[in-house]
Formats: C-alpha cells, sequence, structure tokens
C-alpha cells in the first residue's frame, strides 16, 4: 500500500500545509468539500501542489515530520521543482 506526504496551497505563493495519508485522493475530496475541520477549511487551503510517494508508513510519517520543520523558502523550492506554476496536481489522482 502507497503512503503520501502533500503539501496543500491556497493560491500560487499563498499559504502551505502539509499532511501524509494513505490515500491521497480520498483525502483531497476530504479537504476540498470542506468535510475536514481546522486550519485547511479555515485558510481554504486545497490546492494539492505537490506530493511525494513511500511503500512504508514508518518513512512517510517521519518525511512529513522533517518537511514541517522546514524553512517557508525550502517548501517552495520543493513545490516549484516540480509544479512551477502551482498547478492543482489532483487530475494526476484519476483512475
Amino acid at each position: 500500500m502507497a503512503h503520501y506526504v502533500y503539501f496543500l496551497a491556497s493560491r500560487k505563493h499563498g499559504t502551505i500545509y502539509i499532511g501524509y495519508t494513505g490515500n491521497l485522493a480520498r483525502r483531497l475530496f476530504e479537504h476540498k468539500s470542506g468535510e475536514i475541520e481546522g486550519f485547511t477549511k479555515t485558510y481554504a487551503v486545497t490546492r494539492l501542489v505537490y506530493y511525494e510517494v513511500f511503500e512504508d508508513i514508518v518513512n512517510c510519517k517521519q518525511r512529513e515530520r522533517n518537511m514541517k520543520k522546514w524553512k517557508r523558502v525550502w517548501k517552495v523550492q520543493a513545490i516549484e521543482k516540480e509544479n512551477p506554476e502551482w498547478d492543482d496536481l489532483e487530475y494526476l489522482l484519476a483512475p
């Protein structure tokens, strides 16, 4: 089973949220539909701008914890290396 660390953003160069999940499509739907109370709902952070795939949940959780400690500039660099326009990558999750 795959596990994911993901970055959501409110817009290009906007607010960034980092999380992890075992089902990225479902989790993204929960964020976009407002089912999840808290930070992402309050700040409208719903655009999937970056993600990494892991086979091991332990490595996935550790990567997420490490990334949450990163300076904002490092997060922006990671996003822009793979997704310079901060496009919503949700379309990549379609079956």
